[in-house]
Order: C-alpha cells, then structure tokens, then sequence
C-alpha cells in the first residue's frame, strides 16, 4: 500500500489504535491514510460513508478520497485529504477570551450542522441505553472507586435526574466532539477530524455531545454552547449536561485505579472542578458560563 506514494510520514498523534500516515501522492497532492485491521471493515465503512456524506452537504470534514482493501486483503484503508492547519487546541493558548469565544461558536454552529444532517431510528429509548452502559460503571465506583469529599452530590443529582433521558432524540454523533480534533485550517476554517465510532456507537441523545466541552478554555466552551442554541440554551441542557459531565468524571475514576494510573490525579482533580461548577451539585449552569456572560 505505501509504496503508492512517493512520501511517507508515519503519525504518531493521537488514542486510535489505527495505523496513520502522511502520504504524498504521485501528483503531489497531500493525504491521510489510514490503516485498520480487516475485523473493523464494516464499522470503518460506515465511518467512510458517513464522512461522505457530511462532505457533500458542505460539513466541514476532510474530503473522502478512497476506501478499500489493502492489495493483500490483509488491513482495511481510507484516504482522506490532508488537512494544513494547526489542532486547535494549540491556537486557543495564542488567542484572547473574545478570540477563543468565537472559535467556540463556530464549533457550536458546526456541531449543530453535524447533528441535522445525521438523523437516525433508534428503536430503544435512550433512557435505557444510557443506563445499560452507565450503571455498571455508577456500580463500580461504590464497589472499588475511590472516595471524595461531595462523591454523594454527584450520585444523588445522577438519581434525582436520570429521568430527563427519557425520551430523548437520538442522532448519529462525532462521539468525540472536542478541540483535539479540530483543525483551524491555514484558510481559518475549522475542520472537524478522527470519525471513529466510540460511546454508544456514536448514537444517541445530540446534547451527550458535550460531554467532552473544553473547560480548560472558559470562553471557547461558552462559545460552543451559545453557537449551538443561538445564545439560548434551555433549562433541560444545562440539568442534562450537569448530568452527562458528572457522571463521565465519577465513572472515570475506577478506569483511571486500574488503565491509566498516571491520569488518576486528573480524574480526581476534575471531580472537584466538576463539584465547584455546580455548587456542589445545586446549580446547573456551571460557573465557567455563567462568570463568562
């Protein structure tokens, strides 16, 4: 497959257990290839697919090139156009509040795109699927998580608020939706990259989407959610992302004790944060927004 092209760069950025490149083709224009094991054709064909789809309906993403076999059927391929920018979340560090604020609007506004064009049936209640996959993880962190103080608002408000899943729409998501895999091409437009299926198979209720929101930059993250809602989000989002946020922090712990020991301070660090947001759990709108107006 490589011999292909007449430059190979290999790819070391990035969690994806794919194999990626830097190619350059024979008329010398730039690409990402991709490489994944044949058991995954399926799941990449439909990523592909998808990416096609987003493309012709004027979605920021990579242009689809082409997608395949490798010539000894050994490894699945994909060839993407490649992207000259610099990952936002390098740029965000060189740019003032407002700057970083309307970054984050763009990326609202892209996300909302995303999620219109991307509609799908879903014959089980999301309710039921998001507690299929959270309950184990609430069970685990009683059984061998490690205790904070404030543990007990973030499990009472996950009780007292599970409801408000019920019933809600469901959408073909980035599943992965945050400035890591945001490019600001050399023209400054962003440009949403890696498509990969993750939590719940990249279905499920559009506003999970902002459970990965980047905190660390205040005012990119209020800028995503006033992008999103035209600057009015509602009552319900804020009890649902208080919901999504908190839980995706507390669940984290026990995978952190036994996966990634080296990023357990982290997780106990951002359940604190999580604790100071919301009062304790008693406002759901956080204070990185609403310090932010």
């Amino acid at each position: 497959m490589l011999e292909r092209f007449s430059h190979v760069e290999k790819i070391k950025r990035g969690m994806s257990s794919d194999i990626k490149y830097k190619v350059i083709s024979d008329d010398g224009d730039a690409l990402l290839l991709r490489l994944s094991s044949m058991d995954t054709y399926d799941a990449k064909e439909q990523e592909y697919n998808r990416m096609e789809k987003l493309y012709q309906n004027m979605i920021s993403v990579p242009r689809p090139i082409e997608f395949g076999r490798t010539e000894d059927g050994k490894m699945v391929y994909s060839l993407t156009a490649w992207v000259e920018g610099e990952m936002l979340e390098t740029v965000l560090k060189k740019k003032s509040r407002k700057e970083q604020y309307a970054l984050g609007v763009t990326s609202g506004k892209l996300l909302k795109s995303i999620h219109s064009l991307q509609e799908c049936d879903v014959s089980e209640n999301w309710l039921e699927r998001y507690l299929k996959v959270i309950n184990p993880r609430i069970c685990a962190f009683k059984e061998e998580g490690i205790p904070f103080e404030g543990d007990s608002c973030i499990l009472d408000y996950f009780e007292q608020n599970k409801g408000l899943l019920d019933s809600r729409p469901q959408v073909f998501l980035h599943g992965d939706y945050h400035m890591g895999n945001m490019i600001l091409s050399e023209s400054n437009e962003i440009v949403i990259i890696d498509w990969e299926k993750v939590d719940f198979d990249s279905v499920g209720d559009p506003w999970y989407e902002f459970n990965r929101i980047g905190t660390e930059y205040p005012g990119f993250a209020k800028g995503q959610i006033d992008g999103y809602f035209e600057g009015n989000p509602p009552e319900k989002f804020w009890k649902l992302l208080a919901l999504y946020i908190s839980v995706s922090a507390i669940t984290s712990i026990v995978w952190a004790k036994y996966f990634a020991q080296e990023e357990l301070e982290n997780i106990m660090s951002l359940n604190r944060s999580v604790l100071t947001w919301y009062d304790n759990m008693s406002n759901p709108i956080p204070t990185w927004y609403r310090t932010n107006n």
